[in-house]
């Protein structure tokens, strides 16, 4: 089981990226346009980088759904190879055995 305050701090990033994300684009459509003389593209970078760091996308961690945990995630499960084996033993996912021989 991930820490409880690890797990606060991604739902708290998730909450910043989706508030942030229309003006994110917006700057970021405005600093890429080469049609813009140079002054304009520079202030446009200089307001993306006094928006909060955790807004970015890319600050975001795959966690598992159950346990928080953030290695051996699958992403087509959401979850970590641990709870699901864990669920395949207890025979919570339908279809799956754990192997045996």
């Amino acid at each position: 089981m991930a820490k409880s305050a690890m797990v606060q701090r991604q739902l708290k990033r998730e909450k910043l990226v989706v508030k942030y994300a229309a003006k994110r684009a917006a700057l970021k459509e405005i600093a890429n346009n080469q049609d813009l003389p140079m002054e304009e593209r520079f202030k446009a970078r200089l307001k993306l980088a006094e928006l909060p760091r955790n807004s970015s996308a890319t600050r975001l961690h795959n966690r598992c759904q159950v346990t928080g945990r953030p290695k051996g995630y699958y992403r087509k499960l959401k979850m970590s190879r641990i709870a699901l084996r864990q669920l395949a033993s207890d025979g919570q996912i339908p279809g799956m055995v754990k192997s045996s021989w």
